[in-house]
Order: C-alpha cells, then structure tokens, then sequence
C-alpha cells in the first residue's frame, strides 16, 4: 500500500479536515470574527517561520512542498483552536481539536514523505519501524560460508556490517555491503570494483535501498550480466539521522575520515574487492551527491569515477559564513579544504576521472571532455550562488570546472522532482556507464551521454 498517493494520505488528509472543522465549529460572532482570524494567523506565522529555519539551516536543496506548507499552517491552526477555543465547549469539541492537531501532524509528514518519496510503502516504513531486515539480507558470516562451501545464494545478498570506527572515531550506524552472485563463486572471490551509495540528508543507510529502489536496479544489472555487478556499500555518515555532516571533517564528526580511512579499506580487506582506484565509484543523491563531488575531488587516489545527482557546489549548511560556523566551528581554512572548487584549483589536474552529474530538470545533455579549453579560467561565485536552488546552473558549473581540471564529464537530466524516485532513476541510467568505467567483469565500456562517437 503507497503512502505517497493512493487512498490512505487521501483519506487521513478527508478524516484530517471534517475533524478541524468539528473542533473549530461555528460558535459565538466573537470566535468568527476574532479568534478564527487569530488562529488561522498563527499557522500562517508557523509555516513562515519553519520555512525560514529551514532555508536559515541548510537544511534541503529544494523549495518547501506547497502542501507540506499547508498543512503546517493547519496544524498551528489547530494547535491554535485549541488552545483558544479550549473554555466554554464540550468534551467531544476538545477531543475532536486535540486529535485534529495531531492528525494535521500527520498529513504534514506524508506529505513530506511525498515531496521526497522517503518511505513508498507502508511495508518500508514498517521495515524501518520496526528494523526489520531488507530482502535478501543475511550477516557477514553467513555470507563468507556459503561463499567458502561454493554454494551461492539463489539472487544477490545484502549484507548488514559493523566496520570499526578506529582511524576516524566517527560514531555510526550499521552499514550495509550488496554482493552480486559472481562473489560467491570463487575463494578468494574475484577482485569486483566498488561503488560508495551516500543517500540525502535526514537518512538511513538503508535509504538508497527502500525509497532508491537500488537493490532491484542492481539485482537487474547483475541478471542481465551473468551475475555480474559492482559490490555497492551503502554508509553511514552522519551517524544519527538528523546529524548533517556533509561528509566532511569537523564539528559534527569526522565523518570523510570514516569514509575513506574506515569504510573503504575495511571492504577490501573482509570482501576482497579491488583496490585499484580505477575501480572505485561514488554516487550519491542530494546533500550526497554533493559528497560525492567532494570525495572524489579530494581523494582521486582513491575514486576514478563519480555520479552527483542533484548536488551542491560544496558542503552546505546555509550560506558560507554559516557553513563554516556549523560544520567547521569557524575555521575557514577547514572550510577550503572540503570545498571542491578551492580544492580543484588547487590540484594539478585529474587524469583518467570521470563524472556523471545528474538533474532532477528538463534541460539539454551536455558534455565536456577532459581538458576542454573551452571551460578553463576562474570561478567567481557569489555567496547567493554557491547555495542556488537551480541544479542545472550548479551541475553545468560543476561540469566546466571539472573539464577544465583534467575530468571527462556530462551533465545529464532525469524527468522528476528532487526526490528519491528521480535519484532512483538516475541512478539506473548511469549504472551501465558506471561499471564499464570500473571495469565491472562483464560490462563494456560505455561513453558518457553526448560524447562524440566513430
């Protein structure tokens, strides 16, 4: 059953409404004329000031949904009723607006859920209730034995992992290792690439599985390659779910750090991937995809390729003085180090790199070659721009920096919002490219979308 349309947000935003107008009622010409006017003014004045916390923090790349506005303002309202309307009613008017704020609430969180299609089912969301394990999901040991006895699964596996936090102390969640059926055929297992998933901020490991659909694009991928696929390792970085690292390291935790120094060495060690940069890949949505670019540019001896769909231009937490308070304690130095532009320009150049950056927009396919005079010189950003909500002008930006330092790029468009169903799908179409690029057994190299071909 869909949380995000369907009859059931239908039917718990009707439910929602007839309770509101029972709870507000008719009542006195004072309470028309006065009080009404009162409430409705203080839902208005709870939208306004949620929307600017939420631009004031950083907090999402995208415009506040229309109808989670509304029923923001519908809850204040009815937080408002109540509290006015309180004195003077009956038992069942009272528990009628106590129960209406509630439900407005509610319908505020599905229609949240819809605005970023976080939780598409009520069987997702009951799975993250309840922590109830993914399909497919069995425990490292498990997995190493069948894979030493040669009895591989029927269809790929997930792989729940602890990886100890030793280099970096980052706290984090459990994370979880997909593994295609071909790494059970062999001991040792085949040298397979890699490619780091990082979903949006406000998230779950888990999330690039259940709301990204991930696990059957890849599952597909693999069926349709002998079996064959990259090893996806979806991590954790920022430990909590409402802990906004941005990937990087400073105030909030080291999280780069766990990352790289963590995450990457502890999958080639206990899943014998590669360890070849060529064959290590980063994709990420989002606050993700900005981890993406910033990873990569930072640490290109150890990613060849990334995919950055609907990203920043660098960590973002707000505008830049604010980025630089919150994520960095006031250190602007920590700051340029985890800024893909300073730190672009100030690396020589990035041989054999390619990037992938996907737009949730109806925009044209461009794509720049590694080295194209045509994108080199100075960027020069103004502070408004660094945090514009246009992920074309910033992809496009991103793409001609990136060309101008040595990367083959493309900028590409994905029909969609900027939710998870749109990352979703770029995610599918990059996929192909992507384990060509890492030379994934079994997958050919495929050109980035607008490169010449013959």
């Amino acid at each position: 059953m869909s949380l995000t349309h369907g009859w059931i947000p239908v039917a718990a935003q009707l439910i929602t409404a007839a309770l509101l107008v029972a709870a507000t009622g008719w009542r006195s010409r004072r309470w028309r004329l006065v009080w009404v006017p009162v409430a409705l003014a203080f839902g208005i004045a709870v939208t306004v000031a949620v929307n600017w916390y939420v631009a004031d923090q950083g907090v999402a790349d995208a415009p506040t949904p229309i109808a989670l506005s509304i029923w923001i303002a519908l809850a204040g309202f009815a937080a408002a009723v109540t509290l006015l309307g309180w004195r003077g009613v009956r038992w069942w008017r009272r528990g009628a607006a106590l129960v209406a704020v509630v439900l407005c609430v509610v319908c505020a969180v599905l229609a949240l859920n819809t605005g970023v299609n976080y939780l598409p089912t009520v069987t997702a969301a009951w799975q993250r209730l309840t922590g109830a394990p993914l399909p497919g999901q069995t425990d490292p040991a498990t997995a190493a034995a069948m894979q030493r006895n040669g009895t591989p699964p029927m269809s790929s596996t997930i792989i729940a992992v602890t990886i100890p936090d030793d280099a970096s102390g980052f706290k984090h969640r459990q994370e979880l290792v997909y593994l295609p059926p071909t790494w059970y055929e062999s001991t040792p297992p085949p040298r397979l690439p890699v490619v780091m998933m990082i979903g949006g901020e406000f998230g779950h490991p888990a999330d690039w599985l259940q709301a990204g659909q991930a696990q059957h694009t890849i599952e597909d991928f693999a069926a349709a390659h002998g079996g064959n696929a990259p090893v996806l390792v979806f991590v954790d970085y920022s430990g909590e779910f409402s802990n906004d690292t941005e990937c990087v390291n400073g105030i909030r935790g080291n999280a780069a750090d766990h990352l790289t120094k963590d995450v990457a060495p502890y999958v080639i060690s206990h899943f014998g991937t590669s360890a070849d940069p060529a064959s290590w890949g980063i994709v990420g949505w989002s606050s993700g995809g900005t981890c993406a670019l910033t990873l990569a540019t930072m640490h290109p001896e150890l990613f060849g390729a990334f995919v950055d769909i609907d990203g920043q231009l660098g960590p973002n937490t707000g505008t830049t003085p604010q980025t630089i308070a919150r994520l960095f304690g006031g250190d602007a130095s920590a700051w340029a180090s985890f800024d893909p532009l300073t730190v672009m320009s100030n690396h020589p150049r990035y041989p054999g790199m390619s990037a992938w950056f996907a737009v949730s927009a109806d925009t044209a396919t461009v794509y720049h070659a590694a080295n194209d005079p045509g994108t080199a010189g100075t960027v020069d950003l103004s502070d408004t721009d660094r945090h514009s909500e246009d992920h074309v002008a910033i992809a496009n930006q991103l793409c001609g920096v990136a060309s101008a330092h040595g990367m083959e790029c493309a900028v590409v468009p994905v029909s969609g919002n900027h939710d998870f169903s749109s990352a979703g799908a770029a995610f599918a179409a990059a996929l192909p490219w992507l384990a060509g690029k890492l030379a994934a057994p079994g997958a050919p190299a495929i050109p980035l979308p607008g490169a010449p071909t013959g």
